[in-house]
């Protein structure tokens, strides 16, 4: 398949109109050597996919695209779907192709292949499905490009980032999971409408499972600044223990009521994955609920290497490092019980 349908080769016999558009300037010195493109390839163009490469390029994140699938039509269409909408976005090459030879040299690899999770299906139920894919996907990934570094948006998002490290043989560092970000992110709206602010000045965090046994941080919720649990009690305001539950059963049933009603999400995860890879990318060193490799955090030490969502130090390198928020007892105690229900699955994998 074509990589790209994009060239400069327009006139009789193939003349280069570039050559012949423009005249060169005299005493030009060669672009620096310190000069680099980045690029993204994300693997997978269904819903997802394209929602997060779409995003991707209305951010101006990268100088360069690829976007790979098994399926060459499909493929090919969304490629030149966007490469006709060039005249309204920043400049991108944009490749498209069903061999991963064009994903070489990427910065990051975006890996969204997977089957499609149905309404009513947990995630864990879509592991066995996506194991196998996942064992033509990562190697070849690292092949052509060694220096990378990979997040999994893939579900569960969790188990197949620890498929993904396993697979990869890179460091831990630089293999993620875009974990409960987006998670934090409907957690942090549910709060602003109930409060009537932007959720940009909601500081929350869900961490965990991305999935059921996700743990709602509500000891450390601030708005403004202002801890919101220490404003209640000392303002004497009631509030009940059951009311804080029904908020974080809103956000694990969240994507089951976008899925049952849509058929898919998209939008929402297209965000999540650009807002990681800004991150990383531009080196933000920003702050985000992923999915890393936890084991030593708030005593997570079972005998497995599981990876779910804490919140993390993310940049060029990948992550940083992670936030030692102080939890609860209980919150502590529902992480531990979080991370073993990943471990379980994870002991059926042989890996």
């Amino acid at each position: 398949m074509q990589k790209s349908a994009s060239t400069s080769s327009l006139g009789p016999g193939g003349l280069d109109l570039s050559q012949a558009f423009f005249k060169p300037i005299q005493n030009t010195a060669p672009p620096s050597s310190t000069g680099r493109n980045t690029k993204i390839s994300v693997i997978g163009t269904g819903n997802v996919g394209m929602a997060i490469a779409q995003t991707i390029l209305t951010q101006d994140l990268v100088d360069e695209l690829a976007l790979v699938d098994a399926k060459p039509d499909k493929l090919r269409g969304e490629m030149l779907d966007l490469q006709h909408a060039a005249a309204f976005l920043p400049r991108t090459k944009i490749l498209a192709s069903v061999d991963y030879s064009a994903t070489v040299g990427s910065d990051l690899c975006i890996v969204t292949a997977g089957a499609r999770q149905v309404a009513g299906e947990s995630r864990l139920n879509l592991l066995q499905r996506n194991v196998a894919l996942f064992r033509d996907i990562i190697p070849p990934l690292v092949k052509y490009s060694p220096e990378c570094i990979l997040l999994i948006v893939s579900n569960p998002v969790d188990v197949l980032t620890y498929v993904a490290w396993k697979l990869s043989g890179l460091p831990s560092n630089r293999v993620v999971g875009s974990g409960t970000n987006l998670d934090s992110s409907r957690f942090r709206f549910l709060i602003a409408d109930h409060l009537d602010v932007n959720a940009q000045d909601v500081q929350a965090y869900i961490v965990g499972e991305h999935g059921d046994s996700s743990v709602a941080l509500w000891s450390s919720i601030s708005v403004g600044g202002v801890p919101i649990l220490s404003f209640l009690q000392k303002q004497q305001i009631a509030y009940e223990k059951e009311t804080l539950e029904k908020i974080h059963k809103a956000v694990v049933d969240s994507a089951y009521e976008v899925i049952s009603l849509k058929g898919y999400t998209s939008w929402a995860i297209g965000y999540s994955a650009a807002n990681l890879a800004r991150s990383i990318l531009r080196d933000q060193r920003k702050i985000h609920p992923i999915s890393v490799l936890a084991k030593g955090f708030y005593g997570i030490n079972s005998g497995n290497d599981v990876f779910l969502s804490l919140p993390a130090l993310l940049g060029r390198g990948g992550v940083l490092g992670v936030t030692d928020i102080h939890l609860t007892e209980e919150e502590a105690s529902r992480l531990r019980e979080s991370a073993k229900t990943i471990a379980e699955v994870q002991n059926q994998l042989g890996l």
